[in-house]
């Protein structure tokens, strides 16, 4: 079981490095081009706080939307690993043997569910982000 957890979290890396890339390099390069622009000795502090926080919008809203949607990603995973506990726990009670491999199989499948969509979650936040392959 360990070892899909593992799959699951090097796919993720793999495939989500473009997005994270694209947050941590692109967006938080713009950021600091754009808040150096705001120090101006012309302007007052307070105008310099506001255009720095206007600059700052953009890779906020990217982070938060990054955030909210691998939250979701690993909320649906644990749903279902929850589900596959459950139908363990059932099976034990009542049982039935091989409720280790019900198990395993249970977990294997949800994983590679799991998997499966996430292409389309980077997709989504690729388009989202306008990333272009």
């Amino acid at each position: 079981m360990r070892r899909k957890l593992n799959e699951v979290n090097s796919a993720a890396q793999a495939q989500l490095s473009p997005v994270q890339d694209h947050i941590n390099f692109t967006l938080q390069q713009a950021y600091f081009k754009c808040a150096y622009e705001c120090f101006d000795r012309s302007r007052k502090n307070e105008e310099i706080s506001n255009c720095v926080e206007h600059c700052s919008v953009p890779v906020v809203n990217a982070q938060q939307h990054f955030e909210n949607e691998m939250a979701k990603f690993q909320e649906r995973l644990n749903r279902s690993l929850v589900v596959c506990q459950d139908k363990f726990e059932s099976a034990k009670l009542q049982q039935k043997p091989d409720t280790i491999n019900e198990l395993e199989s249970c977990v294997n499948q949800s994983i590679d569910d799991n998997l499966k969509a996430l292409p389309h979650l980077v997709g989504r936040l690729k388009n989202a982000f306008n990333i272009r392959d």
